[in-house]
């Protein structure tokens, strides 16, 4: 049988490619371009192209398990329910997505999908990773490395960083596990930081001063448009971001059904050093 990993190029889909190749599983990548390096078997999906969806079926009738990763718009459901119901028409059994944190089941985005696949009845996995490690490398790498800032609502808030290693395996687990879990994983960092902290370590790191600029919500509205995201989607990050100044990130770790991984937003920031080095 063979899996099918929705996002199979981006950071976390392509690491539980991996996991999955170093164990012998068959897999197959679903991405826009339809290409993956070798020795991935890879498909054309594109969420914004319907007619794509049976792409996967046709390159492999075997597809009985699939990493979901929904598309990044504000009402994601409308589009990712026809693919999950022509996924099980075709017998696939379980389905393991990728969700965030701070989206419990039937919030917007991620947490509509979530609910249906319960609603469902199939077999699930929903896995909430907190904020990513290297979001320091991706939506903040300019703003360190030019600007010498991080631009967060975050305030004093604590996150638990989390690296892609860490949420692909627990992808992982989930999906070749012999009994579905049907439940929810909070997958989190070893180590809480707050972004006053952050910059203190790519102070050190750098040999350069790095602050954390604390905005309004309209300038950290402003700053996730940047990335050409959408005014619902950007205001949604942005509240999403906020919730670590409540202390809601932190709480996280006293509930259950939580994955502690093995590395810190400290080893990414010192195993990526030049990232952030002045041209």
């Amino acid at each position: 049988m063979t899996i099918l990993i929705t996002g199979g190029t981006g950071k976390t889909g392509f690491r539980l490619a991996q996991l999955l190749h170093e164990n012998d599983h068959s897999i197959l990548l679903a991405s826009r371009s339809g290409k993956a390096p070798a020795p991935f078997r890879s498909v054309k999906f594109d969420w914004s192209e319907a007619k794509t969806f049976e792409n996967p079926f046709k390159a492999d009738p075997n597809i009985d398990k699939i990493y979901l990763i929904a598309p990044p718009i504000f009402d994601s459901l409308p589009t990712v329910k026809p693919f999950i119901d022509l996924a099980i028409s075709k017998g696939v059994k379980r389905f393991v997505h990728g969700s965030s944190s701070t989206m419990d089941k039937g919030d917007i985005v991620d947490g509509k999908v979530h609910e249906y696949l319960v609603d469902v009845g199939v077999d699930y996995a929903i896995i909430r990773p907190t904020w990513f490690t290297d979001n320091s490398g991706t939506f903040y790498l300019s703003s360190i490395r030019d600007k010498d800032e991080i631009p967060t609502v975050a305030e004093d808030g604590r996150v638990a960083f989390v690296g892609v290693d860490d949420i692909a395996k627990a992808a992982y687990d989930a999906l070749v596990s012999d009994k579905s879990p049907n439940t929810e994983f909070f997958v989190v960092g070893p180590q809480l930081y707050s972004y006053d902290e952050v910059a203190g370590l790519l102070t050190d790191l750098l040999g350069r001063k790095i602050s954390h600029k604390r905005l309004i919500h309209q300038d950290s509205k402003v700053f996730w448009e940047g990335f050409g995201l959408t005014s619902d989607y950007a205001s949604m990050l942005t509240s999403m971001e906020a919730k670590i100044a409540e202390g809601y990130e932190e709480g996280i770790l006293k509930g259950s059904g939580v994955i502690v991984g093995r590395k810190s937003l400290k080893d990414y920031l010192v195993g990526n050093k030049k990232l952030w080095i002045k041209s």
